[in-house]
């Protein structure tokens, strides 16, 4: 830990800069995917008194019910759509002017769901929810690749990390602010939805005080001077040397290779295992249990006799227990590696799950059990944050160079942004057909990504990416090799035998 402090104070230049990242980047989409759960009710209230106002007659509940998941599913439509656009857009453009450009709309998206109770459009919430989609698809991509550019390598796992603190730090300001006590009210809720746009706004006004990251200026610009200065403003005078030469070398082995497009990334051998830890990272986080256990959440406090009034604090304790242990995972990633947190933190979630379906199914038989329960739900969180939540982005930042990363974090985005519609549309079902019984499904996921994960994932943490590339280059002619040797082995008997 004294290592880890003294680093940040080397390198206490980068501070500022994470936060000003952070705030515009993915703690707005934690805020929006968490803050429609309190807009819910006073929403669809809104769009039946401006039906019934309009219209003079009252809104049938099935329409109802359609238009409000037109308002749900327009942000998750809006995020593919960000993700497909960021991969070319962060490529051509830049981190910084990306986000930069995102912070207007986003700014014009928060807009027309802030006026529109005035305007008594609700529409507006529509178009401005499809925005913020768009935008989120974007700023998601382009914050992480943003945060891994800028990092030096002894901090390159702290601070690839912070676009998870911010995540989870988005989702409990918007349980914060949703409180009744605060924006969360009839009244307010309007402004509630508002509040990404202020955080744009401060984004917008600070960010073009820091430079582009130093590996887009020297790899794809070729502006050497523009990429010294950048590096000794993040990192300060006789701190930058040994990274500088790592671009010198991915630089010179990545000469002539241009920014490759989605289908290319795609199409290219040798990243299949790099895609296909990114698809296996991304899956399993999607299936790990996580949305089953905020399911069951307020069910189960309701079940241990927590009062109805104390529940959506209880539910704040969750999320701040999931930011504090993604903190904490940004102190010790750098020294216990990436590997280690993701197949130990999958193998203790399982271990949390059993014990807590076994909560379950007990729990009519035994009162007591309904407490343990709310303590596996802390337990589990606080698993996910300190291991997977954590480590995920740091891997799939620096298994891919720069000329492939753009391009890769579009087809992961895409895969997040597919996950979230389908799960918000199946798992209902799933939870109502199974029961306690789903979680089985999670604990069998979460042990089989564990062993993929120890068998295939290489460890990243302070080797360059020209080492890492070397490293699955490397794995993956040692696979072609036992192949042509098993071939080899397989024809000689064949002919032994026609012999």
């Amino acid at each position: 830990m004294a290592g880890f402090l003294s680093d940040l104070v080397q390198y206490r230049k980068l501070l500022p800069m994470i936060l000003v990242l952070g705030i515009g980047g993915t703690h707005l989409s934690g805020f929006q995917m968490s803050v429609m759960d309190y807009a819910s009710p006073y929403i669809q209230k809104f769009i039946n008194e401006t039906w019934l106002e309009r219209y003079g007659s009252v809104l049938h509940q099935e329409t109802l019910t359609l238009l409000w998941s037109f308002i749900v599913s327009m942000y998750c439509i809006g995020g593919m759509i960000g993700c497909l656009c960021s991969g070319y857009l962060t490529a051509k453009y830049g981190k910084k002017k990306c986000l930069l450009f995102n912070d207007l709309v986003l700014i014009v998206a928060t807009l027309h769901t802030g006026f529109s109770r005035r305007a008594k459009s609700f529409e507006m919430i529509l178009i401005g929810r499809f925005l913020e989609g768009i935008c989120a698809g974007i700023h998601m991509n382009a914050h992480v690749q943003y945060a891994g550019e800028i990092s030096p390598k002894k901090l390159r796992g702290f601070v690839n990390v912070t676009s998870s603190v911010f995540l989870a730090l988005g989702k409990t300001v918007a349980r914060i602010l949703g409180l009744r006590d605060l924006l969360g009210t009839e009244d307010l809720w309007n402004v509630l939805l508002s509040f990404s746009g202020l955080v744009a706004l401060i984004q917008l006004l600070f960010l073009p005080f820091f430079p582009e990251s130093p590996p887009y200026l020297l790899l794809q610009k070729g502006d050497k001077n523009g990429c010294l200065k950048a590096m000794k403003q993040l990192w300060g005078e006789g701190n930058y040397h040994t990274e500088f030469e790592d671009l010198l070398k991915e630089r010179a082995a990545t000469k002539g290779t241009k920014i490759m497009n989605v289908l290319e990334v795609l199409k290219e051998p040798s990243l299949r295992q790099q895609l296909g830890i990114m698809l296996l990272l991304l899956l399993s986080l999607q299936l790990c249990g996580l949305s089953a256990i905020t399911f069951y959440t307020s069910e189960i406090f309701r079940t241990a006799n927590v009062q109805e009034s104390i529940i959506p604090y209880v539910s704040l304790g969750v999320a701040i227990s999931e930011l504090f242990a993604i903190i904490f995972c940004s102190s010790i990633i750098d020294r216990f590696g990436r590997r280690i947190l993701l197949w130990g933190g999958y193998l203790l979630m399982a271990l949390i799950l059993v014990f807590f379906e076994t909560s379950l199914l007990l729990s009519d038989q035994f009162f007591w059990m309904r407490y343990c329960s709310v303590i596996l739900i802390f337990l589990f969180i606080i698993a996910y944050g300190t291991g997977p939540a954590g480590a995920f982005s740091s891997v799939i930042n620096e298994i891919f160079t720069l000329s492939a990363r753009s391009s890769a974090f579009a087809i992961g985005g895409l895969i997040i942004w597919l996950g979230l519609t389908f799960t918000g549309m199946i798992f209902p079902f799933a939870v109502m057909a199974l029961g306690p019984f789903c979680f089985l499904i999670f604990i069998a996921v979460l042990i089989i990504s564990s062993i993929l994960i120890y068998l295939f994932l290489p460890e990243t943490k302070g080797k360059s990416i020209t080492e890492i590339t070397e490293e699955f280059k490397t794995r993956q002619f040692k696979k072609k090799h036992h192949q042509t040797v098993e071939k080899n082995a397989s024809e000689q008997n064949t002919l032994c035998t026609k012999l």
